[in-house]
Order: C-alpha cells, then structure tokens, then sequence
C-alpha cells in the first residue's frame, strides 16, 4: 500500500485541462482516515482562475509560490507512518528553476518520499517531438536522483484514464506480492535448460455490480447489519448503544466495506436481486475475434443453444423453428465474419444477480454447433499492464529460435479435449472414502454422502 499526494500546479495547467483533471475523482477501497466525500468536495473546488498564460516561458511571479518551495514544506512529507511508502503526483506543464527544485527534492528522499512528475504536454509536441527547452533542462537537472521520474503526456481523456488504473494500483491495500511462476518443459529449450521463470499480473479486477441500500446510525455514520423495521433491534455498531428512530437513517448507500454515504431520498441506492427468470442482452456492437485482446476476458464460459420457448410466450412449432434457424444463421454468418457481438446487461453471470451497473459480454459463434458467451472486463475493471521495457540485450538470436522451434516440435499438437485432461477429482475422492472405510461401516454417514453427490452439481 502507498499513499498518494496530488500536487497540481494551477498557473501553468489552462482552465480546458484543469476541468478534464477534475473528473478523474476516483473511489477505492479507503483507509480509516479517509474521507470521499471530503475528497470529491476538494476535486470539486479546485480554482480555475489561477492560470498564468506566460507562467511557462517566463519567471514566477512577485509573491508566488514555487514548486521549490511546495517541496520543501515538510507538511508534506509528514502524513502517515514511515512504514508506509509515499509518493507525490506532481501535475504540471512546465517546471522553473531546476536548480532550487532539485535541492527540494533531495530533501524529498531523505525523507523516503518518491515523486512522480506527470508533464502534460500538447498533442503537437508528441507527433513532432518538439520538447520544450526548460522541460529537457528539468528532466536533465533530475534525471540521476533515484526517488523522482519524469513521465510525458498527452493530456488526452483516454491517457488520463490509464493514468488513474496506475494510481489505483499504487493504493490498493490489498496488493501482493509479486507472483512469480515457472514453466517445466520436458525438453531442453536450449543446452539443458528446461524451464522459463515469468511473473504473473492479473489483467482484469472484479467490482461490485451496484450500491446496496443500508441502514446506518447518524453518531458515527456505520452500517447497522441486518436492516430491520424492529426499533428496539437497533444498535450502534460502535458503542452498542440502543438507537432511537431519530438516530438512523434510511437513505444511506454503502460504498464497499467501510464507506456509508447519506443521501436525501433512498433512490439513489438499490439492493441486488436474484435472477428470476430470463436474462435480456442488448447487442451494442460487432467485433473482429482475431483482434480481441483475451485479457479482457472473465470468469465462466456459457454455452448457448436456440431455445424452444420465447422470453414472454410459448412459441408455436413454426416459429420455434423459425427461432432455431435464425439462430444457427446467426452463428454461421458471425463465424464466416470471424466476428463476434458485444452485448450488456445489468445482469452479472457469475453471482446471477441484477445490479444498477453494466456488464459487457461477448458471444462467440461456431461453425455449426452452439455459441459462447463471455464476460468482458469494463473500463474500471481493467488493470494496466506491467512496464515491460525489452531493451537490445533481450533481442533473439537465431541460435535460441532454432532451439525453441526445435524443442516445440517434440511437444505434441492436439486439439484440445477435457476429457483427456483429468484434474483427478473422483480418484482422489475414491481414495479418501477407501481409507475411512477402516474405521468401519458408518451406514448415516455412507447415506448423507450419496446424497450429496446426488444433489449437489459439482459433484456431477
């Protein structure tokens, strides 16, 4: 976990901007100091009258305040622990001075602060390489210092959005470990290694499906548990002190785990609800199957067949098979496209609960059999890539492609089928009940055994 102090310099960043950096205000998995109200209350309040059209060209200005000054004011440096790492998110167009601010920023890392200078630059400096003179005096002044990096970009909404997914990364409080793996090969790949050691990132990260509605005690803000209309029940989570009726609210939103936020009317909130019957997809679009990106893909595969019943009535024999021949028209068409179709629905598959949130699906033709259906990740459950800078050294030589080649081609190639890829779960479950058949027959226990792998489909 990192905590994370956003330094915008407002003479330099036209007013335009400063309005598309606005609406990056985010919502995470929060800390117990942090408040997001507060948080979008100071995003929402940020002056746009402080730009200075010559501030990036010429000096600052009688009486203001340098960013020089900004880093070498401990307040900044004095939040948290020093058990936590932390990093300042610097957000200019331009930097003056690179002498002083370089002093401040030593001063950063003794501290143990990293900073990252985020320079927004315009969409002609990038097509045509044209850097500013000051910026390259800047980047050369700290380019040694190891706790700061200069990143360039092109303040474009799509840029700033992959901006916030690595800030996001940074403060998640959950976050591991890298997971390293290594892949075994029965055959050398080269000389006598046999083996490849990567690092696993995950590309894609669940999110709620909607904002449930909660009861909450006015004294502290908390959740009550179990929402219920018995006044006497109610108790503050804190304090575990009886509740009047005046001392909670019914128009409150929880915001994941910790966060409550009160509302005027309870409309704003809504409780997942289980799927009942049907489940309507809207197609939104088409796609090129050959250009999708996999890791964007989720969860559970569904299979999908022409149905005899239509979603409101009985369909009649004739158009029961109109229904099944527009359906394998549709699957052939798609597969001789080599296109598939983007669909949403409030519905998410995998908890089969309707929210007030989108999923985005993909369905997937065969030639002829039965289509597919996968959840895609939407734009806030994507997780950015990792940096993977491959540099000269790491350039293949024809001596490592002929043995690579060489080592695939005593690998076998099959289509595959799961039936030939056993995860051992019935043999494995033979044996656990041979062994306890020492102690006996249990004829109780033997029934409610039967009776599980009777019942519960995972058994099947």
């Amino acid at each position: 976990m990192a905590l994370l102090c956003f330094l915008l310099d407002l003479r330099n960043i036209p007013p335009p901007l400063l309005h598309r950096l606005k609406q990056l205000k985010i919502g995470y998995r929060p800390g117990e100091k942090f408040n997001l109200r507060d948080f979008h209350h100071a995003v929402n309040n940020i002056p746009l009258y402080g730009f200075l059209p010559d501030q990036h060209v010429g000096s600052p200005s009688s009486g203001d305040v340098s960013l020089a000054n900004l880093f070498s004011n401990r307040a900044i440096y004095s939040w948290a622990t020093d058990d936590i790492s932390k990093k300042v998110i610097a957000i200019c167009m331009s930097a003056q001075n690179p002498e002083a601010l370089r002093r401040s920023l030593m001063d950063a890392a003794e501290q143990c602060v990293a900073v990252d200078f985020i320079m927004l630059e315009p969409e002609a400096a990038f097509m045509y390489g044209d850097i500013p003179a000051n910026a390259n005096s800047f980047v050369n002044r700290i380019c040694d210092l190891e706790n700061c990096v200069v990143r360039r970009y092109n303040p474009e909404p799509q840029v700033l959005r992959g901006l916030v997914k690595r800030w996001l990364e940074d403060l998640k409080d959950d976050k591991e470990e890298i997971l390293q793996a290594v892949f075994l090969f029965r055959y050398p790949i080269i000389d006598s290694v046999k083996h490849i050691c990567c690092n696993l990132y995950a590309s894609a990260n669940h999110i709620t499906d909607g904002f449930p509605s909660c009861q909450a005690c006015k004294c502290h803000g908390c959740p009550i548990d179990h929402v219920t209309t018995n006044k006497v029940k109610w108790m503050c989570p804190i304090t575990s002190r009886q509740l009047a009726s005046s001392d909670v609210t019914d128009t409150a939103v929880r915001i994941g785990e910790q966060t409550v936020l009160f509302l005027p009317t309870s409309e704003g909130g809504s409780n997942l609800q289980r799927v009942s019957t049907s489940i309507s997809f809207d197609v939104i679009e088409r796609t090129q199957l050959a250009s999708m990106n996999e890791g964007v893909i989720m969860g559970r595969s569904f299979v999908v067949i022409p149905s005899s019943n239509d979603v409101e009535v009985a369909l009649t024999d004739e158009c029961s098979d109109q229904n099944t021949q527009i359906f394998y028209g549709l699957c052939e068409t798609l597969f001789k496209l080599d296109q598939g179709l983007v669909c949403s629905s409030s519905c998410n598959i995998e908890t089969m609960k309707i929210g007030t949130l989108q999923c985005y699906y993909l369905l997937i033709p065969s030639e002829k059999g039965p289509m597919l259906l996968r959840r895609l990740a939407g734009s806030e459950e994507i997780l950015p890539l990792p940096d993977m800078n491959r540099d000269c050294k790491s350039k293949v030589t024809m001596k490592i492609r002929n043995s690579v080649e060489t080592s695939l081609s005593k690998i076998a190639l099959k289509d595959y089928n799961p039936v030939q890829h056993e995860r051992g779960f019935h043999s494995k479950l033979n044996r656990l009940v041979k062994d306890s058949l020492q102690f006996g027959y249990l004829l109780g226990g033997y029934s409610y055994c039967y009776m599980m792998l009777s019942s519960d489909s995972r058994f099947q």
